[in-house]
């Protein structure tokens, strides 16, 4: 996963100045993943991270520059395992088996992580003109992932719209689990979906 490159950055070349910046966001990131976005701000992110608000911003460009890396930084803590588990030992390397694989390591992590990344779509929606990147840099991040779930032999066009499918579909799912306990509803969804996939890769390319 490509590093994301917003921000000042002046620490850029210096071995030290990377180093931390890079461990004032991941305390940044761990305080977002444990209290949410709700009233995040600078000063908020300068007391997680044991420093000050000057400080920060000798880092990241603004406040909303330091929460979109952060939300950056805890999306790549749901697609690395789930991408992982697609490859583990025993994973017949169907699209929907693949696809299955991911899903139960998405469903299954913690309410949380999922909680915080919800908001931040709710952010995005709430005021695109703010926050709006969170939202488009949300379906950047996940798709290229995807794209690797489908058959090689696909064209570049039908890997993109089996992945937006399958990216619309889980999205769905994993926010009504946060809102119901309908766990049989998202199972039978879960499945009409992976069949779904059984016929698309059964089609080919064609």
């Amino acid at each position: 996963m490509p590093e994301r490159t917003t921000g000042y950055r002046r620490s850029t070349g210096s071995e030290r100045g990377e180093a931390r910046r890079k461990e004032l966001l991941d305390l940044v990131t761990d305080d977002l993943a444990a209290n949410g976005l709700v009233d995040f701000s600078l000063r908020r992110a300068a007391r997680a991270a044991g420093t000050t608000h000057k400080v920060l911003l000798y880092y990241f460009d603004g406040a909303e520059d330091l929460l979109a890396q952060a939300v950056y930084r805890l999306r790549e803590r749901r697609i690395v395992p789930a991408l992982a588990a697609t490859a583990s030992e025993g994973v017949p390397q169907t699209l929907a088996d693949r696809v299955r694989a991911a899903a139960q390591v998405l469903l299954a992590e913690e309410f949380g992580l999922r909680r915080v990344l919800d908001q931040a779509m709710g952010l995005a929606m709430y005021d695109p003109g703010r926050y709006g990147g969170l939202g488009r840099e949300a379906t950047q991040q996940y798709l290229p992932g995807l794209v690797t779930l489908c058959p090689a032999d696909w064209s570049d066009r039908r890997k993109r719209e089996v992945a937006e499918l399958i990216l619309a579909t889980l999205r769905g799912f994993t926010t009504e689990q946060l809102f119901t306990d309908d766990t049989e509803g998202i199972t039978a969804g879960l499945e009409a979906l992976l069949r779904a996939l059984d016929r698309e890769e059964a089609a080919g390319d064609g």
